[in-house]
């Protein structure tokens, strides 16, 4: 994770926009590359150390700190790799990463494979704070949360969505302000243009959604997306209420399970939800 640690370091804050145009929620923005055609630089740009500006709480958990276990890293490693074969095999783009309830490891598990994509793969990856009520990428980045996903799917006219460039291959849209009552902006034609779009300028779309759990409509923002990865953090989810979040997402839309906090000092297998999902893909 070297690479993209220096690149940290030596980024500046740069907003973007996605301009959302007649055709389509996303438009090309004048005078720049085809492929990059939708960003366009801050003009009021200010250096910035990104890495050493995270949350203490989030610095040795994220990848690119050199604190963080060899193992864990290889752990996302493994599943970046998976990734790339389902992308290879089935052209998959659009990744929903989600959990039954909060505190399973969700945010944190995107926020390391958007990461270990961008790094070691050097994908192209726009990582979206879909989860409205209770945003945090913003946190874990320490980039601003003023504008958002949630101010792009609310307004009533054109308007650009702000997008944060934290390095050469990694790009962040911020969730915005809080919104108690989100799921009529998820599960709307607009967000599933922009993720449309997104899916065309970008090699992956990584979507930290909210818990869908409790989720009645949870179908329809599993319909805007390939593919969901589900987070488990072991022992603390009853295995009725992952069930529920496990069917609410449908069988076939799940790439796999990832069994997050393991005890490195028990087996996995004896968690009482283990044989019903089968090998899950272990991480700290």
């Amino acid at each position: 994770m070297s690479r993209l640690a220096e690149a940290l370091r030596q980024a500046e804050e740069s907003s973007v926009a996605l301009e959302r145009g007649a055709a389509g929620a996303l438009a090309p923005t004048p005078d720049v590359g085809a492929r990059d055609s939708a960003l366009r630089p801050s003009e009021d740009k200010r250096a910035r150390d990104p890495l050493s500006d995270f949350k203490s709480g989030s610095i040795g958990k994220v990848v690119v700190s050199p604190s963080v276990p060899a193992a864990a890293v290889e752990q996302y490693r493994r599943l970046a790799a998976a990734l790339h074969h389902a992308q290879l095999e089935r052209e998959t783009k659009v990744l929903m990463i989600t959990s039954s309830s909060q505190g399973e490891g969700k945010t944190l598990t995107a926020t390391n494979l958007a990461v270990t994509l961008s790094e070691s793969y050097l994908r192209n990856v726009l990582l979206i704070d879909a989860d409205l009520r209770r945003p945090s990428l913003h946190q874990t980045f320490q980039i601003p949360n003023i504008l958002g996903l949630t101010e792009g799917l609310k307004s009533t006219t054109d308007q650009k969505l702000s997008l944060i460039q934290i390095s050469e291959h990694l790009t962040v849209l911020p969730a915005g302000r809080p919104d108690p009552d989100p799921m009529s902006g998820l599960t709307s034609d607009r967000m599933r243009r922009i993720i449309e779009e997104a899916a065309a300028r970008y090699d992956w779309v990584i979507i930290d959604t909210p818990p869908v759990g409790f989720l009645s409509d949870a179908n329809l923002l599993v319909a805007m997306v390939d593919v969901a990865l589900f987070v488990v953090r072991a022992g603390k989810s009853p295995y009725r209420l992952i069930q529920r979040a496990l069917d609410a997402v449908g069988r076939n839309r799940i790439l796999g399970v990832v069994l997050n906090a393991v005890d490195e000092n028990v087996d996995a297998a004896s968690y009482n939800y283990y044989g019903y999902y089968g090998a899950p893909i272990r991480s700290k």
